[in-house]
């Protein structure tokens, strides 16, 4: 079971980079979020460096659920997705294998450059480091949560921005948590939203399978 996931996980992930640079879209997203930011404030570098977390969260909110629109779709064009259905692994497990591998080639890339970008903004490194932790956990939520809605378009079949659309308001508490982290001083304080975030991870991690297979065995009936 657990090999089956990795091999949905690795192909999820290996097709998103091979077809149209989808993972690479999220990523020169990312890029220019955060470098059209200072044009629009200013040269003012103690505010940049301020704002620069909540700045490098919101980028890589929507970086994130830029390319989730096709995390189901494809399945549902060329007929894997029944095959997924009728497989032994249950379809919950396929669903949380391909969020993994989504993440793995959109969320992950984006927490690796998010120390590069944050030296753009002048973030110190204290709170670039932290933010980059933060990122490192609170992204699987958005990616889990994002699964959602894809799974919601695809039984519909819509596509475009609409899982954006649909699944924006819920990433509001990661992203609140995240940026808190980073705004509030001392170990304790920063300790908790970093807990809740591990929190929202893991919740999601079983609240959102759950909620996108039902999702899509609805749009096969």
């Amino acid at each position: 079971m657990i090999a089956a996931m990795g091999l949905i996980a690795m192909q999820t992930a290996r097709l998103s980079f091979r077809h149209g640079g989808g993972a690479f879209v999220g990523l020169v997203f990312f890029l220019a979020v955060v470098t059209v930011v200072p044009f629009a404030v200013g040269p003012d570098l103690r505010l940049l460096a301020r704002i620069g977390p909540a700045v490098l969260w919101i980028g890589a909110l929507l970086a994130t659920l830029l390319g989730l629109d096709r995390l189901f779709r494809d399945d549902h064009d060329d007929g894997s997705l029944d095959l997924f259905v009728l497989a032994d692994l249950p379809l919950e497990l396929t669903v949380l294998a391909k969020c993994a591998g989504a993440w793995l080639a959109t969320g992950l890339p984006l927490v690796v450059a998010t120390p590069v970008l944050g030296l753009l903004l002048g973030v110190p490194p204290a709170p670039l480091a932290l933010t980059t932790a933060t990122l490192l956990v609170g992204t699987p939520a958005l990616t889990l949560i994002g699964a959602i809605g894809a799974a919601l378009i695809t039984a519909l079949g819509r596509g475009g921005l609409l899982v954006a659309v649909l699944v924006l308001p819920f990433t509001i508490p990661v992203l609140i948590f995240g940026v808190s982290a980073t705004a509030l001083g001392g170990p304790v304080a920063v300790t908790d939203p970093l807990l809740i975030l591990v929190a929202l991870t893991l919740i999601s991690a079983v609240v959102a399978p759950l909620a996108a297979a039902a999702a899509l065995r609805g749009g096969l009936d």
